[in-house]
């Protein structure tokens, strides 16, 4: 997939082929985008065109003071595989600032969309754009003077509520991650760089790599959880704990992601990990003693190798 950084103003150029674009922040890339996605992708092949995506960076509601955003449920470089797992040719990151956000309606099509060559242009319900968010999706339509094709995805419902970034992130804050996954349609995941630790895992008969994470990836609840792990081409099945570790009454309390294979042992020391979030078991708590601590893990391997009987292998 080619991705192009843009920043407004820019000098047209010659198109070199003719795009239908997705437009979105897409943070997640949850089914509500995907559907917009695909519906870009199958609008490009009834118009014989190529599909695109153009998204924003940073965060638009954090540049206008709406929002301090500091985790993202996909970073950039995460968002852009997943666009490029959904069959994406092209994704153009537009540069959100100040100059960008003041841009009207009207001249988000005359001067940003019409100069990329598009054919078409598809979003999802909620989407705005121009100053003050005067443009609405169904907008586009009326603006674009017949001079490219237009549609609206719907909202996506699931039985437990609307498909959406916020529901999601509830939804990983709250440790269901039946939900997340549903939500996702696939397993909530982020990638982390394995770093030296104390090595308290490894004293007490349970190593594990301690993660540093590769971009500012939203961290669900604190707690144990199932998760698969990948590395090298190579994969296992583990326990994750996120917290900080109340048992061992650290004077400088600090969040920490370790993970503990359950079925290898290997040294994974500078290795990037991609951890997927399949089951929570526990939230964090304090043991009274360093046994206690050591018995809970045994029942949650145990809890995790049932897991994973049932509903994986």
């Amino acid at each position: 997939m080619e991705i192009i950084h843009v920043t407004y103003p820019f000098i047209p150029q010659t198109p070199d082929a003719d795009w239908v674009l997705a437009i979105g922040y897409f943070d997640g890339v949850h089914r509500g985008h995907q559907a917009v996605i695909q519906e870009a992708i199958q609008l490009a092949k009834e118009l014989d065109a190529r599909p695109a995506v153009m998204t924003f960076d940073p965060h638009p509601r954090e540049v206008l003071g709406q929002a301090k955003i500091t985790r993202y449920l996909t970073p950039l470089n995460e968002k852009l595989e997943q666009f490029a797992k959904l069959g994406v040719e092209r994704t153009i990151v537009m540069k959100f600032d100040l100059t960008f956000a003041a841009l009207s309606k009207e001249s988000f099509i005359e001067e940003v969309l019409l100069p990329l060559g598009i054919k078409g242009v598809v979003t999802g319900f909620n989407f705005t754009f121009g100053r003050k968010a005067a443009g609405k999706a169904a907008d586009l339509a009326t603006l674009s003077q017949g001079r490219f094709a237009t549609r609206v995805v719907k909202r996506i419902e699931l039985e437990e509520g609307t498909v959406s970034s916020t529901r999601l992130r509830q939804a990983l804050a709250e440790g269901d991650l039946k939900l997340v996954t549903r939500i996702l349609g696939r397993p909530y995941s982020f990638e982390g760089l394995v770093v030296d630790g104390d090595k308290r895992g490894r004293q007490i008969g349970f190593p594990t790599a301690n993660l540093q994470l590769t971009a500012p990836y939203l961290i669900p609840r604190r707690g144990v959880y199932v998760v698969h792990v990948t590395y090298d081409h190579e994969s296992a099945y583990g326990l994750m704990n996120i917290g900080v570790r109340p048992t061992f009454s650290d004077p400088t309390l600090r969040e920490q992601l370790e993970v503990h294979l359950l079925d290898k042992h290997v040294d994974l020391y500078g290795k990037i990990l991609r951890v997927s979030c399949l089951s929570f078991v526990r939230e964090e708590k304090k043991f009274a003693s360093v046994d206690d601590l050591i018995e809970q893990i045994g029942q949650d391997k145990r809890h995790a190798e049932e897991w994973l009987e049932i509903y994986v292998k």
